[in-house]
């Protein structure tokens, strides 16, 4: 019997500035994770991240993180990709200051 395929994103970390970027399905990279594309099929994941990882002029490390579909887009499954949703713990900067959040470690 084999395993259900678990949902997945597309992400990376923007070349110039580090910031954590998602694959959207229009081929574009963005900064919200609920902008992501939804990849829901394995051999279309693959095809994604191998996409994903020839633009090396725009973006390092690219990978499949395990997402779920949520109502304003896909969801973070793990903590450390839910973590990374959010930007540096530190200080308040980037991410945090633009989304309007500052970062309770206690919430993570």
């Amino acid at each position: 019997m084999s395993r259900k395929y678990i949902p997945k994103v597309v992400t990376a970390n923007d070349l110039r500035l580090g910031d954590v970027v998602y694959l959207a399905a229009d081929d574009g990279w963005t900064r919200l994770h609920s902008e992501a594309e939804l990849i829901e099929d394995e051999a279309h994941a693959q095809l994604r991240l191998l996409h994903a990882a020839a633009q090396r002029n725009l973006v390092v490390g690219p990978y499949l993180a395990d997402a779920k579909p949520g109502t304003n887009g896909p969801e973070p499954v793990h903590f450390r990709e839910a973590f990374r949703t959010r930007g540096p713990s530190n200080y308040a900067h980037g991410k945090q200051v633009d989304l309007g959040k500052q970062v309770d470690l206690a919430d993570v």
